[in-house]
């Protein structure tokens, strides 16, 4: 295994590990923040970051079991895992399933060899076809992600390569779609070929054609955007990322994880042991690996929820957002800016709701510039 080029999540390559010793401090740390925010309803559970299908498909059971003790959990608990092509077979996919995952996203990237090697992946086009196939069979709920805007990478060129993926996911009933843009994220190796002019990606201009093009083709297909980058079916939203959209509480297991807690009359910002030997070796000793515990500024929560809740084309429930912010939302952003970028046609303003456009959505950094600073 090695780690994507492009990739600044949390992630290490390892020779091997310990899955006992690992399977036990997560349910240690599990157990600890369950006891910090006990009767909440659990919607969804979500194994990410790194290759998770690589785990033991008895210890992703075992934390499915787990939480299950800890919190109630709503009828249609959503528990998703993340895989790679090629990190995958048709036995461990069942396997996943019978541990209780009914939702599997998978890391395709690209539908070509020469962007696959480009990006660092190490299956090719077929295993990414053969193994979505499987996990359709398999899993009530697939997604899987491409990456665009990649270097060299033509209107055309992407026009023909989504057609074939949407062709795809329909053929085999996927009801989800991710797709990204390549950004250049400091401190990955892709940031630093990029910045010595190894390769050139495609200019604003180009970029934002690109987006155009991805939002009506997915559009016509049956498969709109309900956040910037993602796309789906109906009702096949991603439950847990709209936890994050929405501002709502989770809680974040294992080394680098991030989570919002609220209690004590204030929202929390935990952030966990990024190095997995360190976290390991604190939750051991304390029982969990939390770095950081900072109750978040009335001010910079709000601003949050703005951020975040822009970018689902829902937008910001405005009741929802008084409750979590505990502030109106046009103490927040003013007025007159709101009516001006209503105006531009970049946002779209009700009683209830505050979204951007389409158009806006296009230009959504500048947008969020212009109402919190």
């Amino acid at each position: 295994m090695s780690k994507c080029p492009y990739c600044d999540f949390n992630s290490h390559v390892a020779e091997k590990v310990d899955q006992t010793a690992w399977r036990d401090a997560l349910l240690t740390e599990l157990e600890h923040f369950a006891a910090r925010v006990p009767g909440r309803t659990l919607t969804s559970i979500f194994f990410g970051g790194g290759t998770p299908s690589l785990m033991d498909p008895q210890t992703v059971a075992d934390i499915i079991d787990a939480a299950r003790k800890h919190w109630s959990t709503a009828n249609d608990l959503e528990i998703t895992l993340e895989a790679n092509p090629g990190t995958v077979d048709t036995q461990r996919f069942h396997a996943i399933h019978n541990a209780g995952v009914n939702r599997l996203s998978m890391g395709v990237q690209a539908l070509n060899e020469t962007d696959l090697k480009f990006l660092g992946r190490h299956h090719d086009v077929g295993q990414a076809r053969h193994a979505w196939r499987n996990a359709a069979n398999t899993f009530p709920r697939v997604s899987f992600d491409l990456i665009y805007a990649r270097p060299g990478q033509s209107a055309q060129k992407w026009r023909e390569e989504l057609r074939e993926a949407l062709s795809e996911v329909a053929d085999h009933g996927i009801t989800h779609l991710s797709l990204y843009q390549l950004t250049m994220e400091p401190g990955t190796a892709m940031h630093a070929a990029h910045a010595r002019g190894e390769f050139q990606l495609p200019n604003e201009d180009d970029a934002a054609g690109l987006y155009e093009l991805t939002q009506e083709m997915c559009g016509v297909a049956g498969y709109p955007a309900y956040e910037v980058s993602n796309h789906a079916k109906d009702d096949a939203a991603c439950r847990h990322n709209l936890i994050y959209w929405r501002g709502g509480d989770y809680v974040g297991v294992g080394p680098g994880a991030h989570g919002r807690l609220t209690f004590d009359g204030a929202t929390h910002a935990v952030t966990q042991v990024k190095a997995p030997a360190l976290w390991l070796k604190r939750v051991n000793a304390l029982g969990h690996g939390t770095q950081e515990e900072d109750a978040l500024p009335v001010g910079l929560r709000a601003e949050e929820l703005v951020m975040m809740g822009l970018r689902i084309t829902e937008g910001v429930d405005k009741a929802r957002f008084a409750r979590l912010g505990r502030r109106p939302l046009n103490e927040i952003i003013k007025t007159e800016t709101v009516t001006r970028l209503v105006g531009d046609g970049f946002l779209i303003d009700t009683p209830t709701h505050l979204a951007v456009t389409a158009k806006g959505r296009l230009a959504l950094n500048a947008v969020l510039r212009a109402l919190l600073i």
